[in-house]
């Protein structure tokens, strides 16, 4: 029995795939492995049985990944799941950017009592709220990922010129791109071609601010920017600046901060990239799957601190080990295995960074080894077996 806590409400299209042999629920106190979608969970204290913790979306940051690792917590995303309701208010953000739909909105709400003379006093003002069509101008997408992909084929499809820029493009990713996407080998090529850029790339160290005014001095008189990827890639004083002198003709962002709420030309979503119903069910339904899997089998899926790794059942026992990445450890297990009579039928092992996972599927008694054993090699920080 694997007993799943519910850090957030989950859609049901989701904690429905466990069935017999799981529990699920939010008071769990010791369990298995942990569910959240927004809850922080760095000052939560892990119990020692916790395997696993799956996001239901792509960013982690609410999950300390280190003192996961440290302890053999396996970590996972949901990429791709969300991707395309973030595609569909990217496209909503282009029209909306240019053609100054919310401001005009607002002013016709204005006329609200005016009687008979509203007809007249919107063909008056109308001219006040014009604005260029997206057909013809030129996007960059930086970041060709699950969103950005979706993102520039749909531009090109509203017949834009797209530029993409993505210096660790996937094959997968290469494949489902429109053949009509243009190459830009640097985000140079991006700022000073694009009439519209919008960002689709993870927040870290090396991405923060990478919008600051260094890249919008480089960009067009009248360039419309869009993030709906994280705040933090956006340094938002430069933007406002840019806006200010009208370099920045609009910015829109899926990230609302103090400073730019209320900002003529700077459009704040609050957060609404992901939030369709079709998307909470993907993010369930597949970090459910990446808990099941891991938890039954041992295979990796979507993990974001531990290597990818995939074996199909063998044998009639599988050991699961969470290791430190140094020389000879694998030759150990080998070793422990031969002393207690322990045959291996297959065996995949793959690293990442300073920490490795192995799975190995064997023949042979099963009374020699235990976790226990398992973990008295000093590398070992978790260990389990999985009967078949």
């Amino acid at each position: 029995m694997y007993h799943i806590k519910c850090l957030n409400k989950i859609s049901p299209a989701g904690t429905r795939r466990f069935g017999e042999g799981y529990t699920v629920d939010s008071t769990e106190e010791k369990p298995d492995a942990i569910l959240v979608r927004s809850a922080s969970l760095h000052e939560m204290e892990f119990p020692k049985n916790l395997l696993a913790i799956a996001r239901a979306g792509a960013g982690v940051n609410n999950i300390p990944l280190d003192r996961c690792s440290e302890n053999g917590i396996a970590v996972f995303n949901t990429p791709g799941a969300n991707a395309n309701a973030v595609k569909e208010i990217v496209v909503a953000a282009l029209l909306l950017s240019s053609r100054r739909i919310i401001p005009a909105v607002g002013w016709a709400s204005s006329l609200k009592g005016k009687g008979g003379e509203v007809g007249k006093l919107v063909e008056k003002g109308k001219s006040n709220f014009a604005g260029p069509e997206i057909a013809g101008k030129t996007l960059g997408v930086i970041g060709l990922g699950a969103v950005g992909t979706l993102v520039a084929n749909a531009a090109s499809s509203l017949d834009m010129a797209v530029y993409g820029y993505d210096p660790y493009l996937s094959v997968d990713a290469a494949w489902g791109l429109s053949r009509s996407v243009h190459h830009a080998r640097s985000l140079d090529e991006i700022f000073e071609k694009s009439d519209y850029i919008t960002i689709h790339v993870p927040f870290m160290p090396s991405t923060k601010n990478m919008i600051n005014a260094d890249a919008i001095a480089k960009m067009k008189n009248g360039v419309r920017l869009l993030n709906f990827a994280r705040g933090g890639l956006v340094d938002n004083g430069a933007v406002l600046e840019g806006v200010k002198k009208g370099k920045v003709a609009c910015y829109v962002t899926d990230f609302p901060d103090d400073s730019l709420l209320g900002v003529e030309n700077v459009i704040a979503v609050p957060h609404l990239g992901a939030s369709t119903p079709e998307s909470e069910n993907n993010c369930a339904r597949m970090a459910a799957d990446e808990l099941k899997e891991y938890l039954e089998n041992g295979n990796i899926h979507n993990s974001v601190n531990m290597p990818a790794v995939s074996m199909p059942r063998g044998g009639f026992m599988r050991i699961c080990l969470f290791h430190r990445n140094v020389p000879n450890t694998i030759g150990k297990l080998s070793g422990l295995l031969a002393n207690s009579g322990i045959n291996i039928e297959n065996m995949q092992s793959k690293a990442k960074k300073d920490y490795a996972y192995t799975i190995i599927d064997v023949t042979g008694s099963t009374e020699k080894v235990t976790p226990q054993k398992l973990e008295d090699i000093e590398e070992v920080i978790r260990a389990r077996i999985i009967p078949a």
